[in-house]
């Protein structure tokens, strides 16, 4: 197998791995909305990192980061609703991103790569970011595993007894922030919140608990990938919708599986 193909596997599953788990907790507090919103700003963070000369990865976390922290205090203040905060944030980030990009007429992008990704220029240098990157946030999702659940069943209970609502919900968000800047290379900007709902949204329908949710995910994510690059190479598709298309192709058959229903 040729060494791009072994690289884009490699870092394809490794962002699988991550995006499972992660995609569970999005699935259960209904905020896919929240992750398009996070993964729109991340243009912005590439044209920051170009603008900066501080690496395009940085950039995106940076701007990720600053535009979760932003969304955790608009909604405390509940001065518009939150579908209208996201819809606007969304696209004035991917906007000003664009914008930012185009006025730079010394730099050439393909901003297409950006958007879409692209799984089969994945560098070693890109494999380490992607594997110690989701170390690391899986180490921190792992921390605040039990609470995301108990806010998960019921939010006002777990801030009676004790949880600390506000920096969780934030603690979560800057690790989907920090997902979207993994992931930015493997599916893109416009398509990592498919990689993060899909698989989670196909693990549920066979999981018993969270923890074999969050392993199913993995695994139908990590599937996904590989057929998508089989489908990618045998028919010359562009391979990060090849691997959404993948993955909603796993998600549309498992319906057609009975479930054993006990007594």
């Amino acid at each position: 197998m040729d060494e791009f193909l072994v690289r884009a596997l490699v870092g394809g599953i490794g962002l699988a791995l991550l995006a499972g788990p992660l995609g569970c907790v999005v699935v259960w507090r209904r905020m896919a909305y929240f992750g398009d919103t996070l993964a729109h700003s991340a243009l912005l963070g590439v044209a920051l990192g170009f603008l900066l000369g501080i690496g395009l990865n940085i950039g995106v976390v940076a701007v990720c980061a600053g535009i979760a922290v932003l969304l955790t205090f608009l909604q405390e203040q509940r001065k518009l609703a939150s579908d209208t905060l996201l819809g606007i944030v969304s696209h004035s980030t991917l906007s000003l991103g664009l914008v930012a990009l185009a006025l730079m007429e010394s730099l050439r992008v393909d901003i297409l790569a950006y958007l879409f990704g692209d799984i089969l220029a994945v560098t070693p240098a890109d494999l380490a970011w992607i594997w110690g990157g989701g170390v690391i946030v899986l180490a921190g999702l792992a921390l605040v595993w039990r609470r995301l659940l108990a806010m998960t069943v019921d939010e006002d209970l777990a801030r009676v007894e004790g949880v600390p609502v506000r920096w969780i919900r934030l603690s979560f968000m800057l690790l989907i922030a920090a997902t979207i800047a993994l992931a930015m290379k493997i599916v893109g900007i416009l398509l990592v919140t498919s990689l993060l709902v899909v698989p989670a949204a196909t693990a549920r329908r066979f999981a018993p608990n969270p923890e074999v949710m969050a392993a199913l995910a993995a695994g139908f994510g990590a599937m996904a990938v590989l057929l998508g690059l089989g489908l990618s190479l045998q028919a010359d598709l562009p391979t990060g919708p090849a691997i959404v298309l993948s993955a909603a192709g796993m998600f549309a058959l498992s319906h057609l599986v009975p479930l054993r229903r006990t007594a």
